[in-house]
């Protein structure tokens, strides 16, 4: 997975975790650091280690600016929590660098440039375990005709607390993502032009399932307003993905371990 969709994945299941109170009291901040392993990019079986740096700023009428997400206003309530949010897309590189997602395997296909992102992400708690859905969709990105387009991604979860207790928590979650043409296209379809100039033969890809999987977050407690989390998240590229030229490995696996300070 990319970088970003592996924050989110951690975002998704800090769900579980859900506020009393569907309005705070008072600002909060919060910082996070940490590092991540993951692939080079998704369908890569190249990994890559880099550090993970965020932080967050809610104001007491549930306003939000978030590294992971961008700004946005957010509710939480006993069972239901709600978000909508503007902020920056993936981004993807065609030759290694040491904190972006990318490879020199992708030479040729040229660059994913970020650009600005709409996003809704809900979850409900049903009596335990939490059904969320986060949609995004990237605008136009007109500098580049291959990789440019604007497209549309859905994750749907599902979440739950295995264990909570002296040594801290642990909450699990099942995920699917799915992506209209234009995404499978953009992250996974190699054009003509980029079969011309890379090592790849040409793949039209469809709308579809992009991949499935679960992870794991183990949350320990430090002191009160320090928390250690870690994540394992395993996802496997689905036929939409998964049969494009550049994918080198279904099976995709990645870990990240972070130290959040709130205050």
């Amino acid at each position: 997975m990319r970088p970003k969709n592996l924050c989110l994945s951690f975002t998704s299941l800090c769900l579980l975790a859900a506020a009393d109170t569907a309005i705070a009291e008072d600002w909060q901040y919060s910082l996070k650091a940490g590092v991540a392993n993951a692939p080079r990019y998704s369908g890569s079986d190249e990994r890559m280690t880099a550090p993970v740096l965020g932080g967050k700023i809610v104001s007491p009428w549930g306003i939000f600016l978030d590294t992971s997400k961008g700004l946005g206003w957010g509710y939480e309530g006993n069972a239901l929590s709600f978000s909508a949010y503007v902020g920056p897309s993936a981004s993807r590189k065609d030759k290694n660098q040491r904190l972006q997602a990318g490879s020199n395997r992708l030479i040729g296909m040229g660059e994913i440039k970020s650009r600005a992102q709409l996003g809704v992400s809900a979850a409900y708690n049903l009596g335990g375990v939490i059904v969320g859905a986060t949609l995004e969709h990237a605008l136009k990105e007109d500098a580049h005709k291959d990789t440019g387009k604007a497209y549309t991604h859905l994750e749907l979860n599902l979440g739950t607390t295995l264990y909570e207790g002296r040594f801290g928590s642990v909450d699990a979650g099942l995920s699917s993502h799915f992506g209209d043409r234009e995404y499978l296209q953009t992250w996974y379809g190699v054009t003509t032009g980029q079969a011309a100039q890379s090592r790849f033969k040409a793949y039209k890809a469809g709308a579809g399932n992009i991949s499935n999987g679960m992870n794991l977050v183990w949350s320990l407690p430090i002191s009160e307003h320090t928390q250690f989390s870690t994540l394992l998240d395993v996802q496997y590229l689905a036929d939409a993905a998964g049969k494009s030229p550049i994918v080198e490995r279904r099976l995709q696996t990645s870990l990240i371990g972070i130290v959040e300070y709130t205050f």
